[in-house]
């Protein structure tokens, strides 16, 4: 192996990057057919760094392609099934999808489940990567509700996944998936998106996960429960959906603290940085563990639901940097009874 590759660091996003990458977002959204060379034009730079941004932020044109990307050996992809089709009742459709969230020292990634009737926010979940185990996390919490006849999302790798999949046939669920190209097969979850980043995130400005995560836990609870929606006959979400949970989870006790700092702060935050990049870090730049005391001398690291833990008593200890070790940029495992 060469020395500059052993020694090599990965290096964050500039300054300057994260700028742009937050007006590309804002333009895609009032324009998601703009591609490369005319975000380019728009922002006034190169159109590599302009399709390099969009890469990074998972952003492309809406086009018709003339050969579309196969599914990785394993993924299942399945049709549309809400085409012509009246959801008239609560837990006919639940809807989900991934968005990018933008901030002032970062970027991390916010994936939802909804209820397609009430547009009830039923769970959701932060991570600063877009693997699977965030996803898996927030279906999971969504079953606290009960579970829908139709499960829809769109062909994104993470609910293609067999590990993803399994939940739902188990459970005897249909599986819906949006066509190619087609954002509007899932248009109430995208339209929350919207409402998400004109009412709290661009307003908001936020400099880290841990300012973040509060705001959006008071957000979703102020959409379900506050905010009139017009296509409800402004009613609340909440008004038209079942919102007690079936099943509740055991007391979990969970600590949070900064690596280097000797004040914990007791909360439920779920977002876990865990790569060398800045998005979710605080702003001294340390990233956030959680830690549950399992042995005298073993701990694990998780993320958990968000709802899912209320700390009380479980021993918290900070880690030092070398505990985080080199990528895979995250562990997610799931909590041991």
């Amino acid at each position: 192996m060469p020395r500059s590759t052993y020694y090599y660091q990965p290096q964050p996003e500039s300054a300057e990057n994260l700028r742009l990458m937050r007006q590309l977002d804002q333009l895609y959204m009032k324009l998601p057919f703009f591609g490369s060379r005319k975000m380019a034009v728009e922002l006034e730079i190169n159109r590599k760094r302009a399709q390099r941004l969009m890469r990074i932020l998972g952003i492309e044109a809406h086009y018709p392609k003339p050969h579309l990307s196969r599914p990785a050996a394993g993924h299942e992809i399945y049709p549309y099934l809400l085409r012509g089709v009246a959801i008239e009742r609560a837990n006919h459709v639940w809807s989900t999808d991934i968005t990018y969230i933008p901030m002032r020292g970062g970027f991390l990634y916010l994936v939802a489940v909804m209820d397609g009737f009430s547009r009830y926010v039923l769970s959701w979940e932060l991570s600063n990567t877009m693997e699977t185990g965030f996803c898996l996390a927030a279906l999971h919490a969504a079953f606290r509700f009960g579970q829908p006849e139709i499960w829809n999302s769109d062909q994104g790798s993470q609910f293609t996944s067999a590990d993803f999949l399994a939940p739902l046939k188990k459970r005897g669920i249909s599986i819906s998936m949006d066509g190619r190209g087609r954002a509007l097969d899932n248009v109430f979850i995208e339209r929350l998106w919207r409402s998400l980043k004109y009412e709290l995130i661009y307003p908001g400005d936020f400099a880290t996960g841990l300012e973040l995560f509060p705001a959006l836990e008071n957000y979703f609870h102020f959409y379900n429960h506050q905010r009139p929606h017009q296509a409800l006959g402004y009613q609340t979400p909440a008004d038209l959906f079942p919102h007690k949970a079936k099943r509740k989870r055991s007391p979990s006790s969970w600590g949070l603290r900064r690596v280097g700092d000797r004040r914990a702060a007791r909360t439920h935050v779920s977002c876990l940085p865990s790569s060398n990049r800045t998005c979710g870090f605080p702003a001294s730049g340390s990233p956030i563990i959680f830690v549950r005391r399992l042995a005298p001398q073993s701990f694990q690291m998780a993320h958990f639901a968000h709802h899912a833990v209320q700390p009380t008593s479980f021993m918290k200890k900070a880690i030092s940097p070398s505990f985080l070790g080199s990528p895979p940029a995250a562990l997610m495992l799931t909590p041991k009874p």
